[in-house]
C-alpha cells in the first residue's frame, strides 16, 4: 500500500512516499480504508521529536521515530476486523484516532472510532477527532462553562479554537475570540459574539473578565492571562502548538500547575487529544453536537497524500484556519 513515512526526525522534507506491507489486523483490531486523515500540530511535533523531552515518552523514540508512518486523525471505510471485535463490520463508514493514518490503511482499536455523520464528506470528518476532542475537553471538561459565562478562546481560527468557540457557543456561553484579521469573519460566524484581532489589539490590557479562558497559542505568560480573568475564573492551558526544543508547551503545562497552588483562580492544562486514553465517550459527544448541528469541523485546504509533506509545513507555521486534510485517493 502507498504510505507516507519518516525515517528519522527531522523537518517536513523528511517525509516521503513509499510502498510498504499492508497492516494485518490482530485480535481486538480493525483495519480502516483511510479516505482522508487530518494535519495536527501533533504531526510536526512528531515528525521533528519536539520537544527533546517528550522523546522520553512511550511510542516516540529517543533516536528516531518508533512510529514510521505518521498521521493520527482519520475518516474512511471499516475494511477488515480481528477476532474479538463487535460492532463494527466491513464497509461501515468511520471516523476516529487511527495511528499512521498517512496511509492507504492504518490500524486502530474499536474504542477509538465512531460512526461517520452521514452529512459529513470524509475530508470533513477527518477534521474531527483531535481537534474537536481537545476542544470539548478544554471546554466542557476541563473548564466546566456553564450557560451565561464569559469565555475567550486564544487562537479561535485554529484547528482546535474553531471548534471551541462553537462548542462554548452550544453550552449558550458569551464568546470571545482572539484571531488574526482573515479569521474574524469565520469566528464570528461560528458563534463567537466578540472577536478580538490579535494584530491590532492585545486582549490582556483590555477591560473585560471572563470566566474561562482557553489559550490555545501560548503567546502570553500566565500572569498576563489571569489580568483578564474573574477572581474565581479558570484558565485551561492547551499546548498543542507550543514552541521551544527542549520542553516546549511540557515546560509551560509545568509553570501553570505549579502557580496553581498558590492562587484562588483555578489554573488546568489540557495536552491535546491523542490516543493515550479513553476517548471513545469524548467522540460520542461529539457528533452528537454535529448530528445536533450545533458543531460543524472547518476544513482550511486539503492536499493529496503525495503532498503530505507540504501539507504538514502548512500546519507548522501556524497560519491553518481550520484544519488541514490529506485526501487519500
Amino acid at each position: 500500500m502507498k504510505a507516507i513515512v519518516q525515517d528519522r526526525f527531522g523537518p517536513p522534507e523528511s517525509l516521503r512516499a513509499a510502498d510498504v506491507d499492508l497492516p494485518e489486523p490482530g485480535p481486538g483490531q480493525v483495519r480502516v480504508r483511510v479516505r482522508a486523515a487530518a494535519v495536527n500540530p501533533y504531526d510536526w511535533h512528531m515528525l521533528r521529536g519536539d520537544p527533546y523531552a517528550a522523546r522520553l515518552t512511550p511510542g516516540v523514540g529517543l533516536t528516531r521515530p518508533k512510529s514510521r508512518v505518521a498521521g493520527i486523525d482519520a475518516a474512511g471505510l471499516v475494511d477488515a476486523v480481528g477476532a474479538e471485535v463487535r460492532g463494527l463490520r466491513p464497509g461501515d463508514e468511520v471516523l476516529g484516532f487511527c495511528p499512521g493514518s498517512f496511509a492507504e490503511y492504518a490500524l486502530t482499536t474499536p474504542e477509538r472510532l465512531v460512526p461517520k455523520p452521514e452529512g459529513l464528506t470524509f475530508e470533513q470528518a477527518a477534521a474531527v477527532p483531535v481537534g474537536a476532542v481537545t476542544a470539548l475537553r478544554g471546554i466542557r471538561t476541563v473548564g466546566r462553562v456553564r450557560a451565561g459565562q464569559r469565555v475567550l478562546v486564544n487562537g479561535a481560527g485554529g484547528g482546535v479554537g474553531t471548534f471551541a468557540v462553537q462548542t462554548a457557543a452550544a453550552l449558550d456561553a458569551e464568546v470571545t475570540g482572539v484571531c488574526s484579521t482573515g479569521s474574524a469573519d469565520l469566528v464570528r460566524s461560528l458563534g463567537a459574539a466578540h472577536v478580538v484581532d490579535h494584530t491590532r489589539e492585545d486582549f490582556t490590557e483590555g477591560s473585560r473578565r471572563y470566566d474561562v479562558i482557553l489559550d490555545n497559542v501560548g503567546n502570553h505568560p500566565p500572569a498576563r492571562l489571569r489580568r483578564v480573568l474573574t477572581p474565581t475564573g479558570t484558565l485551561v492551558a492547551n499546548g498543542g502548538g507550543s514552541p521551544g526544543h527542549v520542553f516546549g508547551a511540557m515546560g509551560a503545562m509545568l509553570r501553570v500547575m505549579a502557580l496553581n497552588a498558590f492562587v484562588r483562580q483555578q489554573l488546568r492544562v489540557i495536552l491535546p487529544a491523542v490516543p493515550a486514553g479513553p476517548v471513545h465517550e469524548d467522540l460520542l459527544a461529539v457528533i452528537a453536537f454535529i448530528g445536533s448541528g450545533q458543531l460543524a469541523p472547518v476544513v482550511d485546504r486539503t492536499y493529496a497524500l503525495s503532498d503530505a509533506a507540504e501539507a504538514v509545513r502548512h500546519v507548522e507555521r501556524g497560519h491553518a484556519r481550520g484544519k488541514t486534510v490529506i485526501t487519500v485517493p
